[in-house]
């Protein structure tokens, strides 16, 4: 800035802090908590100094709330009780209120502990009400902008010519305004391409660099963002990934510590709740919206915990290892991979919300269950709708020994597919003059019905489903390779189906162990996966004829047409 205009103010900042009714809400909320001088040099109040301005009643309170069994729950319900439902988006954005804790490195570089949310979802999911309540939580340290009618410039920082000088300075933007606060972004979908990419060293390295009319410096940005965003086509498809349905471009996308996706589903039970509750709110009923804890009581206890700084042990250290090498592992598998990519900044997001948690419950140390939650959290963000469960019907038999029955199941699937004979609802009697053959077959076939009917289901996650059927589909190919070589030799390298069942089953042989069990189970879970491959996603095909000839002893191969490419 100018040095007069610096100068003014300077002394302008210094006259309010000598004002004894002037209270600077950041150091009301305890924002720029940190260790070894994390906020530069904010100087931040340490938990004893914050203790002793509050009064024996607010000491006892804050003790209170710390004992109490439920207080994450307690507390995430306290987060805009007015808004029926969405859980786990109150608990994001209640430990985006504690934060993780600020660092510094031995090289001067700063380490983020503000955590990001991303509300994704159809409209009229309560997504701008999370905002404006944080907004009202927040008055003096948040900003609230909507994306479609902010800029660059508008959102970082502008340069500008002083009408008194006619010097050019520095004007403040949304990000620079809310430093040490929260900024909220509506509309965040709508934003033109360039501007988002304005603010990717906002968001990451929390400073924004200008080099504009012979002014160059770099200012600081250290705020959290919390967004929403609406899908491309106005409601969520749930059978496209998360890229293809919101307009984001993947480095935004992974810059979000905590993304959610919120749907308007059709259920009966939760359209009378939401209904209910909307109709009470509008007849101003108080019991409806008294949460557990006040605006006040919130604030208190936020800023409290907000001096804490946790230190990371070594058992949790591990945990948060093995966590990370989980998500790596799914992202490598599914359609995850496609939508959310797993990198280091995920861990380091693992990190902020298990330090955010400790906070919370005003610990010390993080503990193992606060890294098992933030991992809980976070992978809930990443593929909550991406991916669904796989279900399959389970069999009359067990697969042991493979035998007709694996046949038959399969002959009365595709039946139920549409293939094969074709029954008619009206059962028997709508065909008096049929062939008693007719007849005695009709009457076989309500008998194997009534089975279906009382048959289990069994369920996968998409991710391990993806495992089974990307090893199996490998080995497979694999094999044709060899196949053009031994057929110069006058033999066959095609394998059967039950081959390749013990072939999986010997690659899991460190995970079934000694158990029986465990074998049993994973070779009708193979069967099962086997069995979808071939009649419902045809992936695997038959060589040879199957009629007739036991399942287990069915050769299969990879169906020509299919491209691993494709699945990635």
């Amino acid at each position: 800035l100018p040095s007069d205009v610096a100068e003014r103010v300077r002394r302008r900042g210094e006259e309010v802090a000598m004002d004894d009714d002037y209270i600077n809400e950041s150091k009301l909320f305890g924002l720029g908590g940190g260790t070894s001088g994390g906020r530069g040099g904010d100087n931040p109040k340490s938990s004893h100094e914050v203790a002793m301005e509050f009064t024996e009643e607010e000491k006892d309170e804050i003790r209170r709330m710390k004992g109490m069994p439920r207080l994450y729950d307690l507390l995430a319900e306290s987060v805009a009780p007015s808004t029926f439902g969405h859980t786990e988006v109150k608990r994001g954005i209640l430990l985006m209120l504690l934060s993780g804790v600020h660092k510094t490195t031995s090289e001067g570089i700063r380490l983020r502990g503000d955590i990001n949310v991303c509300i994704v979802g159809d409209p009229s999911t309560a997504k701008s009400q999370f905002l404006k309540f944080v907004h009202a939580f927040l008055p003096e340290r948040c900003v609230y902008t909507s994306g479609k009618a902010a800029s660059a410039a508008g959102l970082t920082a502008a340069v500008i010519r002083d009408q008194d000088t006619g010097e050019f300075c520095i004007e403040a933007g949304a990000l620079m305004l809310a430093d040490n606060g929260i900024c909220c972004i509506d509309e965040f979908d709508k934003m033109e391409q360039h501007d988002q990419v304005a603010i990717h060293e906002a968001m990451e390295q929390q400073t924004i660099s200008i080099t504009k009319a012979g002014i160059q410096a770099t200012l600081n940005a250290r705020a959290s963002i919390l967004a929403a965003a609406n899908p491309i086509h106005g409601r969520y498809d749930r059978s496209k990934t998360l890229r293809a349905n919101v307009q984001l471009s993947a480095p935004i996308l992974s810059r979000f510590d905590l993304f959610f996706v919120v749907l308007d589903e059709c259920d009966e039970v939760a359209d009378y709740n939401v209904a209910k509750h909307i109709i009470d709110v509008h007849r101003c009923d108080e019991a409806v919206v008294d949460p557990p804890f006040s605006q006040d009581q919130m604030l208190r206890y936020i800023r409290f915990a907000r001096t804490l700084n946790p230190q990371i042990t070594e058992e949790s250290r591990r945990i948060l290892v093995d966590c990370y090498r989980k998500l790596r592992q799914g992202d490598t598998m599914g359609r995850s991979r496609t939508a959310y990519r797993i990198t280091v900044r995920q861990l380091e997001s693992l990190i902020r919300l298990s330090e955010a948690l400790a906070r919370l419950h005003c610990d010390d140390v993080v503990k193992p269950s606060y890294v098992r939650e933030a991992f809980r959290l976070l992978r809930k963000s990443i593929i909550h709708v991406e991916t669904e469960d796989v279900t399959f019907d389970d069999e009359g038999d067990d697969f042991d020994g493979g035998g007709e029955g694996g046949g038959d199941d399969c002959d009365d699937h595709d039946d139920d597919m549409g293939g094969g004979h074709t029954h008619n609802d009206d059962g028997p009697g709508s065909a008096p003059d049929a062939p008693e053959e007719a007849l005695s077959e009709a009457e076989e076939i309500q008998p194997k019905q009534a089975k279906k009917k009382k048959k289990k289901k069994t369920q996968i996650t998409f991710e391990q489903y993806e495992s089974i059927s990307n090893a199996i589909s490998t080995y497979l190919r694999s094999k044709e390779s060899e196949e053009e070589k031994t057929e110069e030799e006058g033999s066959s390298s095609i394998l059967t189906w039950g081959e390749v069942v013990e072939w999986y089953l010997e690659q899991c042989e460190t995970e079934i162990g000694d158990s029986m069990e465990e074998l049993k189970r994973m070779k009708k879970l193979t069967n099962l996966v086997v069995r979808r491959l071939v009649q419902v996603d045809h992936v695997l095909v038959y060589i040879g004829g199957s009629e007739g000839v036991p399942e287990e002893e069915r050769k299969i191969a990879v169906h020509p047409n299919y491209d691993f490419g494709s699945q990635k």
